[in-house]
């Protein structure tokens, strides 16, 4: 008999939301638990659509709330370790002064967080990421939802 599919452990989801500042610079933190930076999210727990997960992602790592805007990116990334994955990133918009001022970081995760121009953005992130928040930054720009596998735009 043929393997089921649903019998395969299920992909693992996550959320994550791109920031942007008055000058255009995107959001980065620095988790306590990686050796590169990141955008603001975390994996969606049971019961919950991307879009909250990275809502309530963003409550508790920045301390803030805000709208969250269009889906930019997905992107089915498999990781050899940590097994199949599919990551959502969402529109987070410009935020203003005030709303920076209010970013309070959650310390047992983040221990930074800082805006950087798209050049500077993918020195200090991991390839795979880079390439996503590379898609994430243009999709931002154009106003088209992108689909990736593997941070690389999937051929129609």
């Amino acid at each position: 008999m043929a393997d089921d599919p649903r019998d395969r452990s299920r992909a693992y989801v996550a959320a994550g939301v791109s920031f942007f500042d008055d000058a255009d610079r995107i959001l980065l933190v620095q988790p306590t638990y990686k050796d590169y930076w990141d955008i603001p999210g975390g994996y969606v727990e049971t019961g919950e659509t991307p879009a909250q997960a990275a809502a309530r992602e963003v409550r508790e790592e920045l301390g803030i709330e805000t709208a969250l805007g269009p889906l930019l990116v997905a992107d089915w990334a498999p990781h050899p370790e940590e097994g199949d994955k599919l990551l959502f990133v969402f529109d987070g918009g410009r935020l203003t002064a005030e709303q920076v001022g209010a970013i309070r970081l959650q310390a047992d995760e983040l221990a930074a967080y800082a805006f950087h121009d798209p050049a500077e953005a993918m020195t200090l992130l991991i390839p795979r990421l880079g390439r996503r928040v590379a898609a994430t930054i243009e999709a931002h720009h154009t106003g088209r939802t992108t689909y990736l596998e593997h941070g690389i735009p999937h051929a129609h």
